[in-house]
């Protein structure tokens, strides 16, 4: 809690340092503490950083994006963007200021002011490969929250700003959704299977088929199910296609059944597969 939130709760500056002292609360930043004993959570360090910078600041760039699942970061520091310079540098705080950063552009994520997707893509543009931006406007795609309007506005806006380039190339050059890694795929595919409440599945779980046995994308081993998440586009060669449809029916005599979802349907029919797996698992497994 910042200490302005403390004071407002009748505690001031001695009480809150003999309760330091004594460690019902942490120092985490100067004017910011956390209260009780157990270990800060990722989002518990996030809410300090951006307390620690200030009114009207807010988590982003790299931090925003792993809040709102746009891409993962491992990175020790912080990302903030205040309106204002914040004083002196901090620690475990990456301090950016921006004058083009308005009310509108920040939201509040798990309790958490945070920059909005368009705001966070273009944040991600100055600081990362165009690649890596390239996949975090994939996942959004796949999350539904890429808004072009939203995207269009912030571009307007963001004069200057070193990220402007780069996400206006990728918006003119990549249509979003059509360059997800197999990694990607996969776990649109099985948060569709947690939404759904179904079975959870094992993924990339190995089969032991001869003669060099089998990689499955997500297997339900009791109800001998196969779900493959197929992101190969048009362009497959005929002896890859061939060479899988062999291996589908190898697996079928071996007592599996197989059912393969295209890449446009894991992202466009989210329901759709969901409602034929849960009908596929309530079949009976074929019998070997």
């Amino acid at each position: 809690m910042a200490l302005a939130q403390l004071h407002e709760l009748g505690l001031e500056a001695d009480a809150v340092r003999k309760r330091v002292a004594c460690g019902r609360m942490h120092r985490m930043h100067a004017a910011v503490s956390a209260v009780g004993h157990a270990p800060l959570t990722r989002n518990g360090w996030y809410m300090a950083a951006v307390l620690a910078c200030g009114d009207g600041a807010s988590l982003s760039h790299r931090a925003a994006a792993a809040l709102r699942m746009l891409r993962q970061s491992s990175r020790s520091k912080v990302d903030v963007t205040s309106p204002r310079r914040t004083g002196r540098e901090r620690r475990d705080i990456d301090a950016h200021t921006s004058t083009t950063l308005l009310p509108r552009d920040i939201e509040t994520v798990d309790g958490i002011p945070c920059t909005s997707v368009a705001r966070t893509l273009l944040d991600l543009a100055a600081v990362l490969p165009s690649r890596a931006v390239e996949r975090a406007v994939d996942q959004a795609d796949v999350l539904q929250v890429l808004d072009a309007r939203t995207i269009e506005d912030v571009l307007a806006r963001a004069k200057g700003h070193h990220g402007v380039g780069v996400l206006r190339a990728i918006l003119d050059e990549h249509a979003p959704g059509t360059t997800l890694t197999r990694n990607d795929l996969e776990e649109a595919f099985l948060q569709i299977c947690r939404s759904a409440g179904l079975p959870r599945p094992a993924v990339n779980a190995w089969i032991a088929l001869g003669p060099t046995g089998y990689e499955a994308d997500f297997l339900w081993r009791r109800q001998g199910l196969i779900a493959e998440a197929d992101g190969r586009d048009v362009h497959t060669t005929k002896r890859a296609f061939e060479h899988d449809r062999r291996r589908d029916q190898a697996l079928m005599l071996a007592g599996y059944r197989v059912v393969r979802f295209p890449r446009s349907q894991i992202l466009a029919d989210r329901a759709g597969v969901a409602a034929t797996l849960r009908a596929l698992l309530r079949q009976p497994a074929a019998a070997a």
